[in-house]
């Protein structure tokens, strides 16, 4: 039995390269998901000309003449006002609101354009008050989501709860996790540590023991890498700096390796023994294939690609967006969050 047609649309004049990145990155995905279906938004002439050398791609596309692209270093606001009813991006979020319309949107366009698009367009959906960006992470045990990075800036001890639910939702749809294990990040484990909202949030949360997710406390920057828990809940301030500072402390410990594998002969010698294993390495660190973070908490969703990423790091995101619709994501939050609702009133009443 062939699997059920998933549509989803795609911001095709986003990134860096825009077209000339983004279908060959969809023409990779479609031969690992053929049942997928694209609505591609843009300037019709040129997703008609790279079109042309993948047939199979076109065959199972639709092009949406968009004659607006968002421009990469463009404020939110200035989007707002340019990308109004004719911009890629604006009109691949409104397809999602169509009768038969697409699943999911994905996008390697302006972060913050995104966000503001996707906030106006698709609204909150209810019980939630602010969206958030959650973030695959790769750690020593496999993979974890950490939320937000870059949405919210100071969030309250309400978000942050709310964010917990957004998470596990998440893990559960992405990774298969039942139950999945869930920490507020802080200056420390101890309970008295850390800002007013952060230490509410952690005893409401392990008040309320909730069966969506397990609440296993406060976790540190350094437990974000080991894999501590299966989702890290933080606010987006400290979520975006600790996202860049992951990255960039990948880019740095690369360089020291070549830098000292070049350094003598016998540095060279034992690279090649060690091969193998760098390649290993070079594989787990590779951001290609965690490319994408999500925009949660609204009545759609909206996938966000590296803008500087290459084909098959955009086709790691649409991936990414293929999973959440067919483990049905959107229907696990708002399930998650109703419930958390009643809890709450349930302990206001008691």
């Amino acid at each position: 039995m062939s699997a059920e047609t998933i549509r989803l649309a795609i911001d095709a004049m986003g990134g860096d390269e825009g077209p000339s990145m983004v279908l060959p990155g969809l023409d990779i995905v479609l031969k690992r998901c053929p049942e997928l279906r694209f609505d591609l938004f843009g300037d019709a002439e040129k997703l008609d000309g790279v079109l042309a050398a993948y047939p199979a791609l076109k065959a199972a596309s639709v092009v949406h003449h968009a004659p607006v692209a968002i421009p990469m270093d463009a404020k939110p606001s200035q989007a707002l006002r340019m990308g109004r009813k004719k911009s890629s991006m604006w009109l691949a979020l409104e397809s999602m609101k169509t009768e038969g319309g697409a699943k999911a949107m994905v996008s390697a366009g302006n972060t913050g354009a995104l966000m503001a698009m996707a906030l106006f367009s698709l609204r909150p959906m209810k019980g939630v008050d602010r969206p958030a960006l959650a973030a695959i992470w790769p750690t020593v045990r496999g993979e974890s989501i950490v939320l937000d990075v870059g949405a919210s800036i100071g969030v309250g001890t309400r978000n942050l709860i709310t964010h917990a639910i957004l998470g596990a939702a998440m893990s559960r749809a992405v990774f298969g996790i039942e139950t999945p294990t869930v920490g507020l990040l802080n200056i420390g484990v101890e309970e008295v540590k850390g800002l007013e909202e952060v230490r509410e949030a952690g005893q409401v949360l392990r008040g309320l023991d909730l069966p969506s997710l397990r609440y296993e406390g406060f976790v540190e920057g350094d437990d974000i890498g080991r894999g501590a828990v299966d989702v890290v809940v933080t606010e987006g301030f400290s979520g975006n700096i600790a996202l860049k500072t992951a990255e960039g402390t990948a880019r740095q410990l690369a360089a020291y390796l070549r830098m000292s594998i070049g350094r003598t002969l016998r540095a060279r010698l034992g690279y090649l023994l060690a091969k193998p294993a760098f390649m290993r390495l070079r594989d787990k660190m590779d951001p290609r294939k965690i490319n994408g973070a999500v925009f949660l908490g609204l009545n759609g969703l909206a996938i966000k690609s590296h803008g500087g990423t290459d084909a098959e790091g955009f086709a790691s995101a649409v991936e990414l967006a293929h999973d959440m619709v067919r483990n049905d994501l959107l229907r696990r939050i708002a399930a998650d969050v109703a419930a958390l609702e009643e809890t709450l009133e349930l302990a206001d009443a008691g």
